[in-house]
Parts: structure tokens; C-alpha cells; sequence
């Protein structure tokens, strides 16, 4: 049986909700909201997705 690489809905979601609420932030702090957002929901959703893989072992 092939190893598949695990996939993490939940975390690429919420990483890429909450980094676009940080970004949005940081984005009006610096002059720009809309790229803060656009930025941040990237940079959240990979951070989250790689940090908290999910379970491996579930079938």
C-alpha cells in the first residue's frame, strides 16, 4: 500500500482565516488592508498546514 501525504483541511482553513484577520491589521497599519489580507491568508494557511498535519494513523 502507497504512504499518502496527510492532508489538513481544517488546518489550511483556519490558517487561512485567521491569517487574513492578522493581515487585514497589519495591511492597515502599513496602507494597504486588501495585500495584508491577500498575504496573510497565504502565509496563515501554509503555516498552519504544515505545523498541525493532522492525524496519520486514522483510517
Amino acid at each position: 500500500m502507497k504512504h499518502r501525504p496527510p492532508r489538513n483541511g481544517r488546518g489550511l482553513f483556519l490558517g487561512a482565516v485567521l491569517g487574513a484577520v492578522a493581515g487585514y491589521f497589519a495591511g492597515r497599519a502599513a496602507g494597504n488592508p486588501a495585500m495584508g489580507i491577500i498575504l496573510g491568508s497565504l502565509v496563515g494557511a501554509a503555516l498552519l498546514y504544515r505545523v498541525n498535519p493532522g492525524g496519520r494513523n486514522r483510517r
